[in-house]
């Protein structure tokens, strides 16, 4: 994406961070080619560090296209943090509340005006003790399904040992290997037309889960588990949150 394109404040927040991340990781990204040059396309990688967000965000953007990531609406409250958060076009999201139906409406408007909306089905860095994915949530099911959009499954890897969130340690090694591959758009094509029932969009969220698993456990050359982790604490209805 040309910077004249970006305008002052996203052009600033990719000045800002760009030369940092190319001192402090080793980038290998692999996949490019499955993520659409243009129009609507809803993103979807696994989640294992706080550092990861950073990881997809350089590699989305050296595809010449802008990530726009979900993220608590109360981030948005915060002074300073908040008018930069909109300023360079990030998305808030309100859960459990009629406020998130207001958060799926701007989502819709996101992919419809050709963005790349950046969802993480897990709603969190992963509880798994080896950083397999979770069980996920069904807000990028439900938003494939309104708007028809390509949903591509990311896997990254590396980022923890950047920010590891098991043991909440963070490194400052420069050129820590991190690794981003993006697979071919998932097939949903069997839910066309489907009723956004909970069943629906729980049978959809748990076959995106098992593809990005998949594509994790060839980043890691290791066999994945057999099925999704089961976070511990598991609220009712949490399935239908927009994250």
């Amino acid at each position: 994406m040309a910077p004249r394109k970006l305008g002052f404040w996203r052009r600033f927040a990719a000045y800002l961070c760009i030369p940092v991340l190319k001192v402090w990781t080793k980038r290998t990204w692999t996949g490019m080619a499955n993520i659409p040059p243009t129009g609507g396309v809803i993103v979807v990688p696994n989640h294992v560090s706080h550092f990861d967000p950073l990881v997809v965000a350089h590699y989305i953007y050296g595809l010449g296209r802008w990530p726009r990531f979900l993220g608590k609406a109360s981030l948005w409250r915060v002074p300073v943090m908040g008018p930069f958060l909109r300023k360079v076009q990030q998305i808030p999201v309100e859960r459990g509340s009629v406020e998130a139906v207001k958060s799926l409406d701007v989502l819709i408007d996101a992919i419809h005006q050709g963005g790349v909306v950046v969802i993480y089905p897990e709603g969190t860095t992963t509880r798994d003790p080896d950083l397999w994915p979770m069980r996920g949530k069904t807000g990028a099911a439900r938003l494939a399904l309104v708007t028809g959009a390509p949903v591509i499954p990311v896997a990254n890897w590396g980022a923890e040992r950047i920010f590891d969130p098991r043991t909440s340690r963070l490194s400052l090694r420069p050129r820590t290997p991190v690794t981003v591959h993006a697979g071919k758009p998932i097939d949903l094509s069997r839910w066309n037309g489907a009723t956004p029932s909970r069943a629906v969009l729980e049978q959809m969220t748990e076959h995106i889960m098992l593809e990005i698993q998949d594509l994790v456990g060839e980043l890691r050359n290791e066999q994945p588990p057999t099925g999704l982790y089961e976070r511990p604490s598991r609220r009712a209805g949490a399935t239908g949150d927009a994250g």
